[in-house]
């Protein structure tokens, strides 16, 4: 397939740039600040390979219906490429690109020996059934199956993705290679390989950076006001933590909404999304308005004057329109790529710190490192032992981007980048060219 063309200047200039455009430019401003090869940048512009697949499926009526599945492959320098597969109905080959390269700077950062992968289905999974979307699985598995592996590359849950799709996906692959290989995919359930702690990982990672950001910038937690948009795996459990360790969370909100409360909002009442779906909105209709309870709209919560904002929901919901009514002193990415290139640059205007998603969220991807670990030693880990590891992973990634902040007085996002790019252009050019 052909690689996608860099972005014109007319898709420049589009405030919602894609996820190919946002990542290149990011990459082009990291590398003002780090000395690397110009040849090593222009390489990771481009994916080392993008494949299309197509995907039958016999729906339960007995018609075939052909969905199109994508496997961006960008770049493998310092190990096999490491990325989730999401079910979502405007995937695409550019969005799988982006992402792709996203995870190459998050598992750089973090120091895993990986690089960055992203695949998925053009799919609305709720319009399928739970059998249709196990043989739609197992399709994608066979028609994968020459591309991923333990060595190769190896797909985790995302968007419209779980531990069960995870599971489906392994016994389709480890069928047709005649053997099980559980290290083929992370995010599994524990029962078959998979690691605990997996799925609470990136609301982990979130709340650790959110409470190290809290202490650089010399406040208390116990004293730290939080709005947290989207509750579901990453923002319930960022959420869930953060209230444990003192902070007030005055703020969530699902699809439908947000609600308000600025005395605190306890967050243990809330189930997440995942495991009641707009369980906030249901939440929100039993309160008693009056002393400052409000409901507010999803876009309302972002402007709220909280100290710390965490966008844990979708994409592109910080904006050129919103980011001078941002009312928060720290905003911290709990989802992928939810601010824009342009607000990224008036919040720096500003003087708003956002801690960026390659470092913020980057709890499931290490993780998913840990359980591939378990995997090959045929070994499995504690959750305490779990939570441990990913602590010190954190605290480790923390202070080697807060070093490049405090030294060259870059943005956190800039800083993250350079210390990913840093990294990833040493290895190119140990291995060098080939041929």
């Amino acid at each position: 397939m052909t690689t996608p063309s860099p972005a014109t200047e007319n898709e420049q200039a589009n405030e919602l740039d894609s996820a190919l455009v946002t990542a290149r430019r990011q990459l082009e401003r990291a590398a003002t600040h780090v000395d690397v090869d110009p040849g090593v940048v222009e390489r990771l512009k481009h994916p080392t390979r993008v494949q299309q697949v197509s995907v039958p499926l016999e729906r339960e009526d007995g018609d075939i219906e052909v969905f199109t599945g994508y496997r961006a492959q960008h770049d493998d320098v310092r190990g096999p490429y490491k990325g989730g597969l999401r079910y979502h109905p405007e995937v695409t080959a550019e969005e799988c690109t982006g992402l792709s390269m996203w995870m190459t700077w998050k598992c750089a950062v973090m120091n895993l020996p990986f690089g960055g992968g992203k695949g998925g289905i053009a799919v609305d999974p709720k319009s399928l059934t739970e059998d249709e979307t196990e043989r739609l699985t197992r399709r994608f598995a066979e028609e994968l199956r020459d591309a991923v592996g333990p060595t190769k590359d190896v797909p985790a849950p995302d968007m419209g993705t779980d531990a069960q799709t995870m599971a489906w996906f392994m016994d389709a692959y480890s069928m047709q290679q005649g053997e099980t290989i559980p290290g083929v995919v992370t995010g599994k359930p524990p029962v078959i390989g998979g690691s605990y702690g997996r799925e609470e990982a990136p609301g982990r990672s979130t709340a650790i950076a959110t409470r190290e950001a809290i202490q650089y910038y010399e406040r208390e937690i116990s004293e730290t006001t939080v709005a947290v948009q989207g509750f579901g795996s990453v923002g319930a459990n960022a959420a869930r933590l953060l209230e444990e360790w003192g902070a007030t969370v005055v703020a969530v909100s699902d699809v439908n909404g947000a609600v308000y409360d600025p005395d605190g909002i306890d967050v243990d009442l809330i189930p997440s999304h995942d495991e009641e779906p707009e369980a906030v909105t249901s939440f929100a209709n039993e309160l008693d308005d009056g002393d400052g309870v409000r409901r507010l709209s999803n876009a309302e919560l972002l402007e709220l004057d909280a100290d710390v904002l965490i966008p844990a929901a979708v994409g592109n919901v910080i904006t050129a329109e919103n980011a001078d009514a941002i009312a928060a002193d720290i905003v911290v990415e709990g989802a992928n790529g939810p601010t824009t290139f342009a607000a990224d640059t008036i919040l720096e205007e500003r003087g708003v710190p956002v801690i960026p998603d390659i470092l913020a969220n980057a709890g499931g991807v290490t993780v998913s490192y840990f359980e591939w670990l378990q995997d090959i030693n045929r070994r499995q880990w504690s959750l305490e032992r779990v939570n441990d590891e990913l602590e010190e992973h954190m605290l480790d990634a923390w202070g080697d981007v807060r070093a490049e902040v405090d030294a060259a007085g870059l943005t956190w996002r800039d800083a993250a980048y350079v210390v990913a790019l840093s990294r990833i252009a040493e290895a190119k050019e140990t291995r060098g060219l080939w041929p």
